[in-house]
């Protein structure tokens, strides 16, 4: 008889049991947050971060509205009428739901999914009348049509409003500018990680066009599962409005060996770089932009970004007109056969603090752990906090 052996190794059957005992607890934390009062909105960010997010739609129906501070009476309001004609914004809203086919459940029936595209052009007219600030955009109807899909026309209604006025805000201003000023944050987060990916990048001069439709999206539009969609979007409501950008910095660098692999030329670069791999590990890539966030907050990166703008005016027209096409590249290889030889100029060093010992302690520590255990969790959630107030977006 072989005498049983414990390494040490878990089983498959293990792993789920264990995964099945952390649901039940997250579940339970989730109805403790809100069932106290006030509600524990902290508790809900760090669930909403933390392995698996928010786990279920009907969980997000109840976290999603806190995690904005949506107040409950307007939950209750039934969405008012919306007048289609001679409104400015209906063809474009139209045209865009129109092509919004794949966004939509596969098998869905074509009389459901045809109610749901009318209640999609119904709620981004709604928000867009009642807020005459807001400029609507090409993408915004990716965001949209996640919240209608997760929690119905009525809270859609009222959570895409509030996310529109905050998150969203700078994306629906009159021009790109603000927009481009947020992706010019990429390139300072990939060189404090990895100067090489950096280097090749400049050095290609691929910009930052390819992740545009993943910013103004959050993701929505480039991912085909559509849980992977809603997770990012538990993790990008519980945090900070830059975070999007950081997930986008963390894709680019878990794809090192593809990037420095690639034709250093700015057309296959941008190539590689738009098309997102649809296996990504999603639970890494999120705790390391929960790392990363903890490392280099905005704060530590702002000046670089405004460096980084001053670089990049030249390649504005292309920016914006790129925005309006399905395939960018054309725009980029016709940009690099016209750009007329330049001077090569020195490349300024950006000199990198060395962090303190506190700061070492966080870093080391949040880097030691995995978002599942809620260190990264912890140290977002408080930055979020600290950035709510000015924006009064949280409790």
């Amino acid at each position: 008889m072989k005498a049983s052996r414990n390494d040490g190794t878990s089983s498959p059957m293990n792993g789920r049991q264990d995964w099945d005992a952390r649901r039940k607890r997250k579940i339970a934390d989730i109805t403790q947050a809100l069932s106290v009062d006030p509600v524990d909105v902290a508790t809900l960010r760090r669930m909403a971060i933390s392995e698996g997010g928010l786990l279920t739609d009907e969980i997000r129906c109840q976290v999603w509205p806190r995690l904005l501070n949506v107040p409950p009476h307007l939950l209750d309001q039934e969405p008012e009428k919306v007048e289609r004609e001679n409104n400015k914004d209906y063809n474009q809203v139209l045209l865009d739901v129109q092509r919004s086919l794949r966004r939509f459940p596969p098998g869905m029936p074509d009389e459901q999914r045809e109610g749901l595209q009318e209640e999609l052009i119904d709620i981004i007219l709604r928000v867009l009348k009642r807020n005459p600030q807001l400029h609507y955009y090409q993408g915004y109807h990716d965001i949209v049509v996640t919240f209608l899909l997760v929690v119905g026309e009525r809270l859609a209604s009222v959570l895409v409003e509030k996310l529109s006025t905050h998150h969203l805000r700078d994306f629906m201003d009159p021009t790109m500018d603000n927009t481009k000023h947020i992706l010019n944050y990429l390139m300072p987060i990939i060189e404090r990680v990895n100067p090489d990916v950096h280097d090749f990048m400049q050095q290609a001069e691929v910009g930052t066009v390819f992740a545009l439709s993943w910013l103004i999206t959050w993701f929505g539009h480039v991912l085909s599962d559509f849980r992977h969609v809603v997770r990012l979007y538990d993790f990008f409501l519980a945090c900070h409005p830059l975070m999007p950008i950081y997930f986008a910095s963390v894709i680019v660098l878990h794809r090192e060996e593809e990037v420095l692999e690639c034709e250093c030329d700015m057309a296959m670069v941008h190539h590689l770089l738009s098309q997102i791999p649809q296996d990504l590990p999603y639970e890494t890539l999120i705790s390391r932009a929960g790392d990363l966030f903890v490392q280099f907050p905005p704060s530590e990166l702002a000046r670089e970004a405004v460096a980084h703008e001053s670089m990049a005016t030249s390649t504005f027209k292309d920016f914006e007109l790129a925005s309006t096409q399905q395939r960018p590249d054309s725009v980029l290889r016709r940009r690099r056969r016209q750009k007329p030889a330049a001077v090569e100029t020195a490349r300024p060093v950006v000199a990198v603090a060395r962090p303190s010992t506190a700061r070492r302690f966080v870093r080391l520590a949040v880097m030691g752990l995995t978002v599942a255990l809620g260190a990264a969790a912890l140290a977002v959630v408080n930055s979020a906090l600290e950035w709510a107030p000015k924006l009064d977006l949280f409790p």
